[in-house]
């Protein structure tokens, strides 16, 4: 049966996925997003150009429509956590809020082998409304904190039927826009030493399509509250150089650093413990999440083509 439903964001990454895979499912679907990207759907979406953080722009925009299912891949801080409960309460059948990895940062030092929903208690998190959460500058470093406190926000208001999806580091081809991977590929093409924990601690990943179909198939289910997603099969920062220079068949160079030591000093995804997602409770519920293995190569081959090809142009 088709639905009306609301993506806020949804114009690059895994959020374009979401939306294709939704009208494909024969949804009728709206974006909400400012308006800075191009997406490509034609007349096949409904717009509307939107402050996701303008409190009195989104209840003009939506406190007179209803929606079955709402996915907001922009709420960041408890502040747009306050205002999608004073706008949507009452009028959406279910809302998905894409939420991180990273909200289980502060738990790292506990050395757990891997982190399930119950193990971050949302009660004791303390929520600062106040908080520069609008400051571009603290965009990066406020990022967990901002998650962390969005759910604690749905989870002692609750008047929205809330499914926060705590997403593993998500790995993409030429459509990622964080250039993480791409990074690695670039690292082992000109032979550059990899500097990594000792011991390395392995970490969750997903595939963009991957979170996509996810997101699409919680949106289908009943239940509510915190879920992991991520994909089988972690990786440190170590395996991956590893993976690279295996898949483009370049030599590796690594440098173990043992002990404490600056995050700036070291790449993307290292981690000294594990930082791994337990997925249990999305299994229990039916989902099967696929291996890394299953797709991870061929993304690199991907960056690596792309390099290839700029190389030989330039």
């Amino acid at each position: 049966m088709s639905k009306r439903i609301l993506v806020i964001g949804g114009t690059r990454f895994f959020g374009l996925r979401l939306a294709e895979g939704l009208l494909e499912a024969g949804h009728a679907v709206t974006l909400a997003t400012r308006g800075r990207a191009a997406d490509p759907f034609g007349d096949r979406v409904q717009r509307i150009r939107i402050d996701r953080r303008d409190r009195k722009a989104m209840a003009a925009a939506f406190e007179r429509t209803t929606w079955d299912l709402v996915y907001d891949q922009m709420c960041y801080s408890p502040r747009d956590a306050a205002i999608s409960t004073a706008v949507f309460a009452g009028r959406v059948g279910r809302y998905l809020m894409a939420s991180t990895i990273e909200v289980y940062r502060p738990l790292r030092a506990a050395g757990r082998a891997a982190f399930g929903e119950d193990d971050l208690d949302l009660s004791t998190v303390e929520i600062g409304l106040d908080h520069p959460w609008d400051d571009p500058a603290r965009a990066e470093v406020d990022y967990d904190l901002g998650k962390r406190q969005a759910e604690a926000w749905f989870h002692r208001h609750p008047a929205l039927p809330v499914v926060a999806v705590r997403i593993g580091h998500v790995l993409s081809g030429l459509d990622d826009f964080t250039g993480r991977l791409a990074g690695y590929v670039a690292r082992v093409r000109r032979g550059e030493v990899l500097r990594h924990s000792q011991p390395p601690g392995a970490s969750s990943f997903i595939h963009a399509q991957g979170i996509a179909d996810f997101l699409r198939w919680a949106g289908e289910a009943g239940f509510t509250g915190p879920i992991n997603a991520a994909d089988t099969g972690a990786l440190s920062a170590l395996d991956l150089h590893r993976r690279v220079g295996a898949v483009i068949g370049r030599p590796v160079r690594c440098e173990p650093v043992p002990g404490a030591h600056p995050p700036a000093a070291l790449s993307a995804f290292d981690f000294a413990t594990p930082y791994v997602l337990d997925t249990t409770r999305a299994l229990a519920l039916g989902y099967r999440f696929a291996h890394t293995d299953d797709w991870l190569d061929a993304q690199i081959r991907l960056h690596a083509d792309a390099a290839n090809q700029t190389q030989s142009a330039a």
